[in-house]
């Protein structure tokens, strides 16, 4: 059993360092996007800049979160349309691996990958706004993020199914999932503003929860246990979300292999 166990995580590891290797690939293209994370980020927080500064921490925050997001379900989608692209898809889901320990890898990859990138573009956000980050519970920040990544995790998995379903705009597709969760989790807003048909939403939402937490401890000092309604929300949330990422991935799965939808050219 323990053999077993040593194995997957291995073979989960060996995705994540594949991913890596990707990244390392086509740095040109990273450099790329790194710049537009870090112009997307100033040019929000901007908006606020000689009105108040708190709204201006406020909206980086959710530049952030959002980019964070983006890059969850972007790498995930695109790690199965790259092995589709080159052809070794199919190899993939033949392999003497749980396919837990597929996606996991893949979505690990992507949530590590965007926690660096968030870490990159936090240290320059002092060379363009006089931020006072002295008050900022790392703590409290580094356990919602982690607490958070479980839950993306689960939306990550779902996110996988796109590309599998269709070919051609799968991997677009993964956009919307994260178009709604910016509507619906305050990302750039209180959650309060949203017309009270679509606001009990945002309650389902782990988005609501992590910028909610985050913002507390970047800007109030809150604390691990100030914060841990919201935690236990998000974890609860995290629990129920990456089973059934699971189940709806293997429902899309199964789909693509009856009606060939695994080769190259889908």
């Amino acid at each position: 059993m323990n053999m077993r166990i040593s194995r997957e995580l291995i073979a989960s590891f060996a995705f994540v360092d594949r991913n890596f290797s990707l990244v390392k690939r086509y740095i040109g293209w990273e450099v790329v996007f790194l710049c537009y994370a870090v112009i997307n980020t100033i040019t929000i927080g901007l908006i606020m800049v000689g009105r108040d500064d708190a709204q201006v921490l406020f909206l980086i925050i959710g530049a952030l979160m959002w980019g964070f997001l983006s890059v969850v379900f972007h790498e995930v989608s695109e790690a199965v349309s790259w092995e589709r692209w080159e052809g070794t898809i199919e190899y993939t889901f033949m392999a003497p691996i749980l396919r837990f320990t597929h996606l996991a890898g893949s979505c690990s990859f992507a949530i590590l990958y965007s926690m660096l990138r968030i870490a990159i573009v936090l240290v320059m956000m002092p060379l363009f706004f006089d931020i006072d980050l002295s008050n900022v519970n790392v703590m409290t920040a580094i356990v919602t993020m982690i607490v958070a990544s479980i839950s993306f995790l689960g939306l990550g998995l779902m996110a996988a199914v796109l590309p599998l379903m269709s070919t051609e705009r799968g991997s677009y597709a993964t956009h919307i999932m994260g178009s709604l969760l910016m509507l619906i989790s305050g990302v750039y807003y209180e959650v309060d503003v949203l017309p009270s048909w679509i606001r009990p939403l945002s309650k389902i939402s782990p988005g609501t929860y992590t910028l909610r937490s985050m913002r507390a401890a970047m800007m109030n000092n809150a604390s691990v246990t100030e914060r841990l309604p919201d935690l236990i929300i998000l974890l609860i949330i995290g629990i129920i979300l990456v089973p059934l990422g699971l189940w709806v991935f293997h429902l899309g799965e199964i789909y693509a292999k009856k009606t060939g939808k695994l080769k190259r050219n889908g």
